[in-house]
């Protein structure tokens, strides 16, 4: 292969890429084409790119990009899978599809500027999303604020009752009398 051919894939890499900094590297070359073409269609309704690329060119296009940690994945068959909400819930329907499709193989991945191997990825695909965190979180940042005022709520219509009931017995006294 040429020189500017290279180049002119190497840019087209990068275009596709754009500035995404958190990828996956799979292997699905031993799929055949219907699962394939299944697979890429589940991966575009969830806004997951797919792009199958040679291994020394991908290397040289995100390394451009300050992209190195993918570099121990890319060796065989490589596709880079990208985008998604983040990159927890891009491994959460990776791991899903390679459980459903048993030729695909997990390679690896970067999130954040670290390389991460298989196991990673399958640990990352088990923690939570980002929108489970943010839940969590929020959950978290009201639950003590919840539990002071029902304290404060349940000891105050405590006391309010007892009052309550004072009240209404000074009451029936003063029309006895």
């Amino acid at each position: 292969m040429s020189k500017p051919i290279k180049e002119m894939l190497i840019a087209h890499i990068q275009s596709r890429l754009g500035d995404v900094r958190e990828l996956l590297v799979i292997d699905v070359s031993r799929l055949d084409a219907v699962s394939t073409n299944r697979f890429r269609l589940g991966l575009r309704e969830k806004d997951i790119s797919v792009l199958s690329v040679r291994n020394s060119l991908a290397r040289r296009a995100l390394n451009e990009v300050g992209v190195s940690a993918l570099d121990s994945c890319l060796c065989g068959s490589s596709t880079l899978v990208w985008g998604g909400e983040d990159i927890v819930a891009l491994s959460k329907e990776i791991t899903r599809w390679a459980r459903e499709l048993e030729p695909i193989e997990i390679r690896g991945g970067t999130a954040e500027g670290t390389s991460l191997d298989a196991a990673a990825v399958d640990a990352l695909s088990k923690s939570p999303s980002r929108v489970e965190l943010i839940g969590q979180i929020a959950g978290m940042a009201l639950g003590p604020g919840g539990r002071l005022v029902s304290a404060l709520l349940g000891s105050g219509g405590q006391v309010a009752g007892q009052i309550k009931s004072i009240a209404d017995a000074e009451g029936s006294d003063i029309e006895e009398s």
